[in-house]
């Protein structure tokens, strides 16, 4: 993939408009988790060392295209600028005449945060007079918000057919990491996909067992396979109606040589609370007034097993419901264990979706792990082999 990057645009006392991703936890107008605003100092500080006019792009919740004060971007100027050390200009706007007013009067260095791009219905629309506007402030455009790729926005995608785009160091760093673990991996690579639903992650996995030497499926999503392979599942969650569609899955598996494993074994409760009575059984012997609600620790010494016979792990979803203890078990002790193995040095292991990166801090081990994605649906997208119309924006 022929990424366009940062590193080669010529940005000197150039106004360079960067999409940034500032969509942040708030309460009260204070920012509760500044990770979103670290992610983007990087390319903030790239650009400001090398003398461009810094204008960032961003939206925050879901104005629908209406200006709502609780959807401000007002609170990030003052709390960007103590993580920069440097002053970060506000513009009420991010069109029409505050928004320009406040670009002209740039000098290089500067910062310049725009309002909510959400407060303009042409920016979910990618309205062609919304995207002109919007590169009528600047000269270079930078795309440097991953986790708003798979959306064609005005902000994503429009703005690019009218400026010279490229991709900011933190979009490259998350395209570099899963293209190590899905385009050009140290093989054999292993996949562990968990969850509740097969529904939601059909061309998720439909596009691994094509790409990886292994897939293991757990969480609830693994009772409609088992249900397909002719097991009953009590009272757990299962989707009947996509018992042809595990079953499609697994024939494709065959097809491509990919191994698919399923638990051997689960954690049953008859009911879904904190610390209830427990049963391990045999997957294939769920008592029919029991729900299955985490992997055994047979499930987790077979994929103990797989990992060490990997040197890429590539992981989205918990293995059972990680949220309600004991049923973290798990969860922790495969994540446990992966991160040993990146410890060693013994194995690549990236991760992604809002479920996993939760997991993997109850675990205590994200820091361990080669690589993890925030990103959410645009990681599930890109892990489904999709085009990403923000990511095409800044590609050969």
């Amino acid at each position: 993939m022929g990424l366009r990057r940062i590193e080669e645009a010529d940005v000197h006392r150039k106004r360079v408009l960067v999409r940034v991703d500032f969509n942040v936890p708030m309460k009260d107008g204070v920012i509760t988790d500044a990770t979103r605003l670290m992610a983007a100092l990087p390319t903030i500080s790239h650009l400001k060392s090398a003398g461009a006019m810094v204008i960032l792009l961003a939206h925050f919740g879901r104005p629908k295209g209406q200006r709502v004060a609780e959807a401000s971007l007002a609170p990030v100027a003052p709390a960007l600028a103590d993580l920069l050390a440097a002053p970060v200009e506000f513009a009420e706007d991010c069109i029409g005449p505050k928004a320009e007013s406040a670009a002209e009067t740039l000098k290089p260095g500067d910062i310049l945060l725009l309002e909510n791009t959400r407060f303009h219905a042409g920016e979910e629309a990618n309205d062609d007079a919304f995207a002109k506007a919007l590169a009528a402030l600047g000269d270079v455009y930078v795309n440097d918000a991953f986790s708003a790729a798979h959306r064609a926005h005005a902000s994503t995608a429009g703005v690019a057919e009218y400026l010279p785009a490229y991709a900011g160091l933190s979009l490259q760093r998350e395209l570099d990491h899963l293209g190590q673990a899905l385009t050009d991996p140290k093989r054999p690579v292993i996949a562990l996909v968990g969850g509740a639903k097969v529904s939601t992650k059909i061309a998720l996995l439909e596009n691994l067992v094509s790409k990886v030497d292994t897939l293991f499926v757990g969480g609830a999503m693994a009772n409609t396979f088992l249900l397909a392979q002719g097991h009953e599942v009590g009272k757990s969650l299962v989707e009947r109606d996509f018992t042809d569609t595990a079953h499609r899955i697994m024939e494709a598996a065959r097809t491509h040589g990919c191994e698919l494993i399923l638990p051997q074994d689960l954690v049953c409760a008859a009911e879904f609370a904190p610390n209830p009575e427990t049963r391990t059984v045999p997957a294939d012997a769920i008592p029919g007034g029991m729900m299955a609600l985490d992997a055994g620790p047979q499930s987790v010494d077979a994929l103990a097993d797989a990992i060490d016979a990997s040197k890429t792990l590539i992981w989205n979803g918990p293995l059972g419901a990680f949220e309600t203890p004991p049923f973290e078990t798990s969860t922790v002790e495969a994540a446990r264990y992966a991160a040993e193995r990146c410890r060693e040095g013994k194995l690549i292991a990236v991760a992604g979706g809002g479920d996993t990166v939760a997991a993997l801090n109850v675990a205590g081990v994200a820091s361990d792990f080669t690589f993890i994605s925030t990103a959410g649906g645009a990681f599930l997208e890109w892990m489904e082999g999709q085009i990403l119309p923000g990511v095409a924006a800044v590609t050969d």
